[in-house]
């Protein structure tokens, strides 16, 4: 019980501190004068990824690559049948009048590339190389698909405000605060996950790589369910299905990209027979919503969320 409660205080730990280097971070920059297009497109981006970053590096440290390579796996089909499938059991999710082709496309080439690499037996450095240049390419022709919209909007930037964290009224006290509360929680918080999930793992006799894909990958999902939950309720499905596929290639491309080059991550077989095939098969049940023009009801979303308990049921039976 006690490791349980140590988790789940490590992942509070994680999600606070991820939240706050965010916000420091976001408000820093935008003091420096950095334009608000390049902090939403890196800071932002790169910030809400840090608490799998972290859980990732510190597995790796702490010769536990199953949490690693689970967590990143997990959190991608997490992130598709359940935070699009429980938002949309809420409220119908209007994915058809968004336009997140482009985007999807980048996703599915990233986990393509993913698993091509992931048969090679082990993440080696050359795989983080491999791995981040893509990611750098996404990013550059994403900058220039912004620039381009800003163009076209007379040359203004995206409002500040619209970014998530940022507050113009925000004390530089406060950004400091943000900042070294980030930087000392995260480690902090992915060292506790990471040291009672492999105590939870060895107790209850599963692997390490069942406790990423599932306690640990959940867990570092719930941001994003957070995010997404909120907003359906709003009505803005673009958001919500433009955050599940920016965080899924930013898993696949940044995390795994940075964690291999800390030290070798050594893929399980059961990655390659099964896990990596439903990641990839979920991503594809996106097509009807990217390019179909079906909206994500209540249907789609219990028999999601329906996909992703039988699949957690699966690795558990």
């Amino acid at each position: 019980m006690m490791a349980w409660l140590m988790a789940g205080l490590g992942l509070v730990i994680l999600l606070l501190a991820g939240d706050a280097l965010v916000r420091g971070a976001v408000n820093l920059s935008l003091r420096l004068g950095v334009p608000a297009l390049i902090v939403s497109l890196t800071i932002v981006a790169f910030g809400t990824s840090a608490p799998e970053l972290l859980i990732s590096i510190k597995a790796v440290m702490e010769n536990a690559p199953g949490i690693a390579l689970g967590n990143v796996v997990g959190s991608n089909i997490a992130n598709i049948l359940l935070v699009l499938g429980i938002p949309a059991l809420l409220a119908t999710m209007h994915t058809s009048e968004c336009d997140s082709r482009k985007t999807y496309v980048f996703m599915l080439a990233a986990s393509v590339l993913f698993i091509a690499l992931a048969f090679g037996g082990t993440f080696t450095a050359w795989s983080g190389v491999i791995l981040l240049i893509a990611l750098a390419l996404i990013l550059a022709d994403a900058f220039r698909d912004a620039r381009a919209h800003q163009r076209a909007a007379n040359g203004k930037d995206v409002d500040p405000e619209d970014l998530e964290g940022a507050d113009p009224e925000m004390p530089y006290w406060r950004v400091i605060l943000y900042l070294v509360l980030g930087l000392v929680g995260l480690p902090l918080g992915a060292g506790i996950l990471v040291d009672n999930a492999t105590i939870i793992a060895r107790t209850y006799g599963v692997s390490d790589t069942v406790i990423g894909l599932t306690l640990v990958a959940v867990g570092t999902s719930l941001p994003e369910l957070a995010t997404t939950v909120m907003a359906a309720l709003r009505r803005q499905a673009d958001v919500a299905l433009g955050n599940v596929i920016g965080s899924n290639m930013f898993n696949l491309l940044a995390i795994i990209g940075v964690a291999s080059l800390i030290g070798p991550i050594p893929v399980d077989p059961a990655f390659l027979s099964f896990d990596l095939w439903v990641m990839l098969g979920a991503s594809l049940l996106l097509i009807p919503f990217v390019f179909l023009g079906r909206d994500i009801n209540r249907v789609w979303g219990l028999a999601l969320t329906a996909t992703y308990m039988v699949y957690v049921a699966s690795l558990f039976g």
